[in-house]
């Protein structure tokens, strides 16, 4: 790094020289003007000779010139000899190099700082792309990115729903092929954060589904094991995600970390496309949002893209206009805990349910949730508690007709509306 250093100073110094060498070097000659002047004064003074040789002008007329022209060259040769004339003082030419040379240091090193990449080598778009390559197939694997992580720390949930959730575990443990508790387990440990437990269940889950196994089933099996290995994509997740992009390639989530393996395995410019695209054609509220929203100047400068301006739902984002999405029971989840008894598996969909409502209302969400919320009250058979729920939803999204028609499909299947 010191050799480029010393070699671009260098560089700059044998560019600027002759600028330097012409400030520094002192003028003794006649100045330009006054040189040029006389030249022409004895030129008038031979052309007047002809002219009175031809007879063109008379002998007075040719006196009073020539008078006329000496009086002019004795000026001219009076000026031209002044003390200093057709030099400048060695101070100010010595102070206008130095500031020449800063100039153009400064300036040189300024633009390679902002558009320059300090500390790495001279490589070709081929090299960098192999090495990318390289990096994404050598990098760490899922078992070895979650060893490098730390534990969570233990969970907040209340004591009764730590409880439930101890029990649905023994339940599993005891039935590993009961589709529905590891479809609930999974979802259980993620809420309490258990990321590594979360994803072992849902990959049973995958299991036990086989070729029914949807891509929201995977996208979750993914967003599991990168939360489990601290926001990692390891090569078993990338899996994954090629499992839901095989069956939906327009998947919100699998494009969001796809965009972060690119960022994380040296290509910027592919994580850029990926999550540009992404921005510009997710519904407010979607997750992933302000997550990429944070990071697109900075990566849009690593892609070379200088002159990015965010989309419109992204800057909301960003000043918080926009509320991220928040999870929430599905109607799966409400059915699910069928090994459970009836007192059990209603504690904790309740339990569940009022979570999100809370959130819903503290910290707002998606229509996709109130829809979801609305659908789960209407589930536990609370109607009027799910009738006013649905009135303030009314008044949300008044001004976004499609987001309120998402909320009032959950409306009608609370049986609050009439399609």
């Amino acid at each position: 790094m010191t050799t480029f250093w010393i070699v671009t100073a260098l560089a700059v110094l044998a560019v600027s020289a002759p600028l330097l060498l012409a400030l520094l070097r002192a003028r003794t000659e006649i100045a330009g003007a006054e040189a040029f002047d006389l030249k022409v004064y004895r030129d008038q003074l031979s052309e007047i000779d002809r002219d009175r040789a031809r007879g063109t002008i008379g002998e007075a007329e040719a006196e009073r010139l020539r008078t006329e022209v000496s009086r002019r060259i004795l000026a001219a040769d009076s000026r031209a000899h002044q003390p200093g004339t057709g030099r400048v003082g060695r101070g100010p030419r010595r102070v206008a190099a130095v500031l020449v040379l800063l100039a153009l240091l400064g300036g040189s090193y300024a633009l390679y700082l902002r558009l320059g990449a300090p500390g790495y080598g001279d490589l070709s778009l081929g090299t960098r792309i192999s090495a990318a390559e390289e990096l994404r197939a050598t990098r760490p694997s899922q078992a070895e990115a979650e060893a490098a992580v730390s534990e969570a720390p233990p969970s907040q949930a209340p004591a009764e729903y730590m409880q439930l959730v101890t029990r649905l575990r023994e339940a599993v443990a005891s039935r590993p092929d009961d589709l529905q508790g590891q479809a609930l387990l999974a979802r259980s440990e993620a809420a309490l954060g258990n990321y590594r437990a979360a994803y072992a269940a849902q990959r049973q889950v995958i299991t036990l589904r086989g070729d029914g196994a949807s891509a929201a089933d995977f996208a979750d099996l993914a967003d599991m094991m990168v939360l489990a290995a601290g926001g990692y994509v390891s090569p078993e997740a990338e899996a994954a995600l090629d499992e839901v992009m095989a069956r939906d390639p327009h998947n919100g989530v699998a494009r969001y970390y796809g965009g972060l393996m690119m960022a994380q395995t040296g290509r910027p410019d592919s994580a850029f496309r990926i999550w540009d695209s992404l921005l510009r054609q997710s519904e407010p509220g979607a997750p992933w949002i302000p997550a990429i929203a944070g990071q697109m100047p900075e990566l849009a400068r690593r892609a070379g893209v200088n002159d990015y301006a965010l989309p419109e739902i992204a800057s909301a984002a960003l000043k918080g206009e926009v509320p991220p999405a928040l999870p929430g029971p599905s109607t799966e989840d409400m059915q699910a805990a069928s090994e459970m008894s009836d007192t059990d598996r209603q504690a904790m969909i309740e339990g569940m349910v009022d979570n999100l409502s809370e959130r819903l209302a503290s910290q707002g969400g998606s229509p996709e949730e109130w829809a979801r919320l609305l659908t789960a009250l209407g589930v536990l058979g609370q109607t009027d508690r799910a009738a006013a729920i649905w009135t303030e939803a009314q008044q949300v999204f008044a001004s976004r007709p499609e987001a309120l028609d998402t909320v009032r499909d959950g409306a009608a299947r609370a049986g609050l509306v009439t399609d």
